[in-house]
């Protein structure tokens, strides 16, 4: 679930390797470890905590290797010690391996390992695949695809995921990286080649970057590189153009990559949205849809697959698409529909959102939907990935790197992708030409909009810190807008601790309001139409029962004095851009309630960015 640094150049491969470990660490870790290789050696240096205290050990070290391997781990196998943590070195001393992933049968490879005489020094699984190459190298010939045999023997016999980079001590020029189920890309530089669990740890160095897919092997030497399959045959090598620029993966002036990423939505959005309206002004052209229209016109059924964040996008979608297009729409925890038997009904649409790309139980799903013969779409923010390569077509959210383990701005453009989808499917069935229009001119003057409710953050800010001492929160809403309360819940518990949880506004008489008390506030987004004045109702039940109301809503909606204690007003809008509006708030509430607690808002703990495990 972490990151993976490998280096292999004419320069010293430290700098790189640490600075790219830097680049990695929003995708969460709680240890950190570099090896090189020195010729005769490797040398190792592993280290607890954040990366910033490997840099330290590191300094003076000396080391002027051009090649080497470097990792963030995230616990899965193993507490947080030093031993455990990555590089992990063979028994005898001639491999070294970084890995992401689960090896699940990792048991029965060690007990078969320590059969063979082989000793351990961790408690993890990539210590018994670094091993289990070891052992295959071991009885093998020398000659010079030894090193590639070995670890094409090994990769087959585990079942479960993996990323790996692995360095052989017998060959000063090599590193070889593998995949399955968790991702793994190779970046081309002029003086340098690079592997890296995510193209970010080498923006700036390297050129192009090609994704591998599962079961393909990245080897590469002072010649260059080739990609194989695990049975040796050659592969295609598609090279993509790194179109990240240095500023995008830097902070720049703000204090936090959270922050940085909330201010930089109305551009973010302005991205997502360019190019894509029809030329008569009344519905969205996505090209990743092209082709599919017969069968997006005569759909029966939309099921939407995703995790965290995206879910709570994929269930704003789904209210806008039933109102807008008129298509019954599931929405699913990926994790769920994977083990589900869910009937095949009628012509089905899969669509597969997911930040990264890269989020295994998302990929899990869609690949269980492809065995059903369905359609899948994705709705991906990172070119390349394994989703945008595995599904049958889909958009990009287009908005840059996000590097803030709390998603904002992905949340944002996933909700304007669902609303845009939402236009196409209405406008391809029976959306009037008038109703397209308002929705294109809504969606057009949406980047204007996020900038005028988050040029109020200071309001936010001073509402945050009334209400920090809180450590119970309700957040709640109606209809599009619930998903929305969802997420505003998520944010608070993910970045500040505090125990928030989202509810539809109507279910607070069914057992929440048991909740209610002074040390409980309750956070409730308010509609922008007829069904306000029921959310206004239940704000005054939980202010009868003293307890603390804050409230969002829009500029038309009057609030009664007696049902809030506080109110912070949204522009009125369009019903397809309110959710987006109103999380805006709630982001930024989020970020100072945390910020004031003096927590680390990027790195919250136990959290990384990309699950590419189960």
């Amino acid at each position: 679930m972490c990151g993976i640094v490998g280096y292999l150049g004419k320069g010293n491969a430290q700098e790189s390797l640490v600075d790219g470990l830097r680049r990695l660490e929003y995708r969460g870790y709680d240890s950190a470890g570099v090896a090189f290789h020195e010729g005769g050696e490797f040398s190792l240096s592993r280290e607890t905590g954040r990366v910033e205290n490997l840099a330290n050990a590191l300094r003076g070290s000396g080391s002027s290797s051009s090649l080497g391997i470097a990792h963030t781990r995230w616990a899965t196998h193993g507490s947080v010690t030093v031993s455990n943590t990555h590089p992990h070195q063979s028994h005898d001393g001639k491999f070294v391996l970084v890995h992401n992933g689960v090896i699940e049968n990792y048991g029965t490879l060690k007990r078969f390992l320590e059969g063979k005489g082989m000793s351990f020094a961790s408690e993890t699984d990539s210590e018994v695949l670094c091993n289990l190459i070891a052992y295959h190298y071991s009885e093998l010939p020398e000659d010079e695809d030894r090193f590639i045999d070995a670890v094409r023997l090994a990769l087959p016999k585990c079942r479960g995921a993996y990323g790996i980079a692995v360095l052989c001590l017998d060959y000063p020029d090599v590193m070889i990286g593998a995949r399955r189920g968790s991702p793994l890309v190779v970046g081309l530089g002029e003086d340098a080649n690079f592997i890296a669990s995510d193209a970010s740890a080498f923006v700036g160095r390297a050129k192009e970057a090609v994704f591998l897919n599962d079961g393909e092997l990245a080897i590469l030497d002072k010649g260059g590189f080739r990609i194989t399959t695990l049975e040796g045959q050659d592969a295609q090598a598609v090279t993509h153009p790194l179109d990240q620029i240095l500023e995008e993966v830097e902070l720049g002036d703000f204090d936090s990559y959270m922050e940085k990423e909330i201010y930089e939505q109305p551009a973010a959005l302005e991205n997502t949205l360019r190019g894509r309206f029809g030329d008569d002004g009344t519905t969205a052209k996505l090209g990743g849809l092209e082709g599919h229209e017969d069968v997006l016109r005569d759909l029966d059924r939309i099921i939407f697959v995703a995790c965290g964040t995206a879910r709570h996008a994929c269930m704003v979608g789904e209210y806008m698409i039933e109102r807008l297009a008129r298509v019954p729409v599931e929405v699913e925890h990926a994790s769920e529909f994977r083990y589900r038997n869910s009937p095949k009904a009628g012509k089905s649409l899969v669509i597969a959102v997911s930040q990264s790309g890269e989020t295994l139980d998302t990929l899990e799903a869609v690949r269980e939907a492809k065995t059903k013969g369905l359609l899948t779409l994705g709705m991906t923010n990172v070119v390349g990935s394994s989703l945008a390569r595995e599904t049958d077509g889909g958009v990009y959210q287009r908005v840059g790197p996000e590097i803030g383990v709390a998603s904002t701005k992905a949340f944002s453009s996933q909700v304007c992708l669902s609303a845009m989808l939402g236009l196409a499917l209405g406008r391809m069935r029976d959306l009037s030409p008038m109703d397209g229009q308002a929705i294109v001119e809504a969606l057009n003057g949406l980047p204007d909009l996020v900038s005028k409710v988050l040029q109020q953050g200071e309001q936010i800010r001073e509402l945050a810190v009334k209400y920090s001492k809180a450590e119970h929160l309700l957040f709640l809403g109606r209809q599009s807008l619930y998903p929305v309360a969802l997420e505003g819940a998520l944010k608070l518990k993910e970045i500040s601790y505090a125990h928030a949880e989202g509810y539809p506004a109507a279910e607070l008489k069914h057992g929440p309001i048991a909740l209610i008390s002074p040390e409980c506030p309750s956070v409730f987004v308010v509609e922008g139409n007829d069904l306000s004045s029921k959310t206004i109702a239940n704000m005054q039940e939980v202010k009868a029962r003293k307890g603390p109301v804050l409230a969002i809503a829009p500029e038309n909606i009057e609030i009664p004095d007696q049902a809030a204690d506080d109110v912070f007003r949204l522009p009125e809008a369009h019903e397809v851009i309110r959710p987006i509006l109103a999380n805006l708030p709630l982001q930024l509430f989020a970020y100072h309630f945390a910020r004031l607690r003096g927590l680390d808002v990027d790195k919250p703990r136990n959290l990384a960015k990309s699950v590419t495990v189960e």
